[in-house]
């Protein structure tokens, strides 16, 4: 085996031992185990089990007949957001994201975040009153509440609502809504005991979900379903361990609850948008993550401290709820205003170390410039600004050892078939002319967790979505939507539709450029002599250009910048160092062999 062979080979090693090491060292963080609740002088046993169910008969009339589709409604209106919260439940269950529509097409109806509980895919909020000691479920508001409006007719920016709702013992409960500019709602609920007697129970916050979400992407590299922060803590939990959560016997459905929590927030992510309870910061509390098989309900709570009120007593709760795009500028202004670790609603990933500089580097340099397609570039060749010591060091290496060719065919005439002695002579010539046969390796140990993190960042993050290049590159987070099969939109037909099997035979012009670039950075080199290995070089370009012609236009941007930029560097380098790269003689060899191959 010469060390052409081994150097191949221990680079497949190597990078195998990175992503295998590193899987082992930093596990994803598992879901937080079921814990007993806390005892009953400091949480009632009527506490959980209440709250379980404030989302079991959502569909209900009320005993006056009032469905969740006539409820009276109040309008949402704000800069970014547009909706209605109903009157039954005072459940905010409308919710549209004005910034966002569902395609680039400009007739494409704005995102639907939230919806009543009557539509396909209900998914809403609720907010309430757990009872505790001595009061029942019709002593409390609850998701069949009927609320009538005691101030504020439309909820915006300027104009909180307020809510109010009294039962027949003398409890009067009172919930004021705000909103801010973007995605924060701030839900204040307040109870005044004039029953003439002491009363016990628990302000709640609620998240549910009817089924899972419609465009549930299910793949590998993403988060989707429950995410929570406990007291510094990221946990997520996809939508199928939900279902596989313990059985609890006070209700039947399938839950898992937390400590309680010192500060935090728990809800549900999607791909780009977001639904979180962030309960005050000021104030413990407890979150219930939940399954119900026979409705098919997703459902997480977080429920407040009990609170004992004597006869004229008073006390009030303030919880926020975000619900809207995962903009990670906003979310880092909610971050820095109180909510701690917001910024890791974001599913960065295990290598979130180079995942959220890069992000941050990328958002800037495309605020600058104006345009995600060249800050994809402008970022590549940052990152090759950053490693090109390692790569000069590399491709130092690469040209020495292209000098001692001569050297290493001579010693192998010289040895015959004494392996040993070869080896032996081999090292010697490499400790004397000081050269590291593995050098080369250094660029792509380096690349494989760039690429990867690069490849979360623009799959994973808002900013990407519909985002433009130039031309009929109007999304970089989808793939090239040009195709050979239309000659690039010469011919007057449509390509094929993106993620069918034509879309993968035909490909676009960005994978095209892919494997050129790749087949040309390796015509910088002789092709090896071993034939396994000169095989195994001449298809690699043409297999990852197949196998990523499918990936996202943004990732096969920063892939041809980083060849374009690695071959200049490469044929620099190695002329500087005396080697000078017969690039088209190496083209006419390859061809002549394969030429002679055939005959």
């Amino acid at each position: 085996m010469d060390d052409q062979n081994k150097n191949l080979i221990l680079a497949i090693v190597l990078s195998g031992a990175v992503l295998l090491g590193w899987s082992l060292l930093v596990p994803p963080p598992e879901p937080t185990a079921e814990v007993e609740l806390p005892p009953a002088q400091s949480q009632p046993t009527e506490l959980a089990p209440a709250a379980s169910v404030i989302a079991a008969d959502t569909d209900a009339t009320t005993p006056g007949g009032l469905t969740d589709e006539d409820a009276p409604r109040i309008t949402i209106e704000t800069p970014r957001l547009e909706g209605s919260i109903s009157l039954l439940g005072g459940r905010i269950d409308d919710l549209k994201l004005k910034d966002y529509r569902d395609t680039l097409d400009e007739d494409s109806p704005i995102v639907t975040l939230l919806s009543p509980a009557s539509k396909d895919h209900a998914y809403y909020a609720l907010f309430g009153w757990a009872p505790g000691t001595g009061l029942g479920l019709d002593d409390v508001p609850g998701a069949n509440t009927v609320w009538s409006i005691v101030d504020g007719d439309k909820l915006t920016p300027d104009t909180p609502v307020t809510l109010a709702w009294q039962n027949s013992s003398g409890l009067t409960f009172n919930r004021t809504i705000a909103i801010d500019d973007n995605y924060m709602f701030d839900v204040t609920q307040s109870v005044q005991n004039n029953s003439g007697q002491t009363v016990v129970l628990a302000p709640y916050g609620t998240l549910a979900r009817h089924g899972e979400p419609a465009d549930l992407q299910n793949f590998f590299v993403l988060h989707e379903g429950l995410v929570a922060m406990a007291d510094g803590e990221l946990s997520e939990i996809d939508y199928d361990g939900m279902t596989d959560f313990d059985l609890d016997p006070r209700d039947g459905s399938q839950s898992e609850t937390t400590n309680v929590t010192e500060s935090g927030w728990v809800g549900f992510t999607d791909h780009f948008w977001m639904s979180v309870l962030v309960p005050s910061a000021d104030a413990p509390f407890r979150s219930v993550a939940k399954y119900d098989a026979g409705r098919d309900l997703y459902q997480t709570d977080t429920v407040a401290q009990t609170v004992t009120l004597a006869a004229g007593e008073s006390s009030s709760t303030e919880t926020k709820l975000f619900a809207g795009a995962k903009e990670w500028a906003t979310i880092r202004e909610y971050e820095r205003s109180g909510i701690p670790g917001f910024i890791d609603s974001i599913d960065w990933g295990w290598f979130f170390f180079l995942t959220k500089p890069i992000f941050a580097v990328l958002h800037y340099m495309h605020q600058f410039i104006g345009n995600m397609g060249v800050a994809i570039i402008g970022l590549t060749v940052l990152i090759k600004i950053l490693v090109f010591p390692l790569a000069y060091k590399s491709y130092a290496s690469m040209a020495k050892m292209k000098e001692l060719q001569p050297e290493m065919e001579k010693l192998k005439e010289r040895a015959g078939d004494d392996r040993q002695k070869m080896q032996k002579e081999m090292m010697d010539l490499y400790k004397r002319e000081k050269v590291n046969p593995a050098a080369g390796c250094l660029p792509i140990l380096i690349q494989i967790p760039i690429f990867f993190s690069l490849y979360k960042v623009i799959f994973v993050t808002l900013e990407l979505r519909h985002a433009a290049f130039f031309g009929p590159f109007t999304d970089l987070s989808s793939p090239d939507p040009t195709s050979l099969f239309n000659l690039f939109g010469l011919l007057p037909w449509a390509p094929p539709e993106v993620g069918s099997t034509l879309a993968l035979v035909f490909l676009g012009i960005l994978p095209l450029f892919m494997g050129v670039s790749m087949w040309l950075q390796q015509k910088l080199n002789p092709a090896p002599t071993d034939e396994t290995q000169a095989m195994i070089f001449a298809w690699m370009p043409w297999v990852f250009m197949f196998m990523m012609g499918g990936f996202a236009s943004g990732l096969l941007v920063y892939w041809i910048s980083n060849n374009v930029i690695t071959f200049t560097q490469q044929y620099l380098i190695m002329r500087s160092h005396g080697y000078t790269p017969d690039v088209f003689g190496n083209i006419k060899k390859s061809f002549k062999k394969k030429a002679k191959a055939d005959k």
